[in-house]
């Protein structure tokens, strides 16, 4: 790969990116960390004081907001003072700064888990990613904007669903069952997509992509429980046409690099549909991590110059049942 410059490694500084709540990825990592001969340690950056992750890992600074102008500039200047050599990013909204200045990052010794930035531009516009997975001939849903539904609507079938065209985390989806609730999507600042619904059981297939543009794993999982947009109870399934499906996306985005995941419902009579693509490590990625898929592990090893040998054997109808923990500090810690 072009932005990924092997160097030795002297340790493995791992910085999670926007970590929020994601104290699951974070002791992933911890584990892959735990026998490794060079050592290492796991940091944070968020913008705020709150996020739980920042009291759960080794060191933790306060940087400016993703989208905010030097963003990556301040992130770079953490990693060269403080050794960093891999950075996660966990959210959509970063990944178009990371994936633009990757190789700054990598002039420096540090890999950044981020896809080209042609991957990342398909992944975070729905609008996009709809093009891409239709011009590339996988299955998916009749999609189209707010307008097309309101000028030809006997031409759709209802119910229908509305997501933010660069939304996130389910964060503004709503369910369409005339054409009067479409009439203020019409005029939201930020466009929406409309999508008819798909059939069947939804699917998240975790993949990841090593530096030679191979898929080594392709694990999919039933989410038969969603809180807030992520999975809160979810089961590994061994899926031939899932892992065939997810291992042909993986392979065919231009670049795509590491951790991703594949959204999809999947229905006897219909077979699978492709609906989101997410360059970035999903929160449901434990289970595929618990089940053999130690994607973390592999990133580390890459860092090493280990070749990765593709994963078949992982551990299908693993179920994931999570709940709710806390972190206790003193409040003179945070601004909430």
């Amino acid at each position: 790969m072009a932005h990924q410059h092997l160097r030795p490694v002297k340790s493995h500084n791992i910085l999670i990116s926007s970590g929020g709540r994601r104290v699951a990825l974070a002791n992933c990592f911890r584990g892959a960390l735990k026998d490794r001969a060079v050592g290492g340690f796991l940091a944070t950056i968020d913008s705020g004081t709150t996020a739980p992750l920042s009291f759960c890992t080794d060191h933790a600074w306060h940087v400016p907001r993703c989208t905010a102008p030097g963003f990556t500039d301040a992130v770079l200047d953490l990693c060269i003072r403080h050794s960093i050599n891999l950075v996660v990013p966990t959210i959509d909204t970063e990944l178009p700064g990371y994936a633009r200045d990757r190789e700054r990052f990598a002039h420096h010794g540090i890999t950044v888990c981020v896809s080209d930035p042609r991957t990342v531009a398909i992944a975070c516009d729905k609008i996009a990613t709809h093009a891409w997975i239709v011009a590339n001939g996988f299955p998916t849903v009749r999609q189209g904007s707010v307008l097309d539904v309101v000028n030809s609507p006997t031409d759709w079938r209802f119910p229908l669903i509305a997501k933010p065209a660069a939304g996130s985390a389910s964060i503004g989806v709503r369910t369409i069952t005339s054409v009067a609730d479409l009439q203020p999507l019409a005029r939201a600042e930020a466009p929406y997509i409309v999508q008819e619904m798909a059939r069947g059981r939804e699917f998240t297939i975790n993949v990841y992509v090593d530096r030679f543009s191979r898929c080594i794993a392709a694990v999919p999982h039933w989410r038969f429980e969603v809180r807030a947009g992520e999975v809160s109870k979810g089961v590994t399934v061994k899926d031939l046409e899932l892992i065939d499906l997810g291992r042909r996306i993986a392979e065919a985005l231009p670049g795509a690099y590491g951790a991703l995941n594949i959204q999809c419902f999947a229905d006897h009579d219909d077979g699978p549909k492709v609906i989101e693509i997410n360059a970035r490590f999903g929160g449901g990625y434990p289970l595929a991590h618990q089940a053999g898929a130690r994607f973390t592990d592999w990133l580390l090893d890459e860092l090493e110059g280990t070749t990765l040998t593709p994963l078949e054997d992982w551990t299908d109808d693993l179920a994931m049942l999570r709940y709710d923990e806390a972190v206790f500090v003193p409040g003179s810690q945070i601004r909430a």
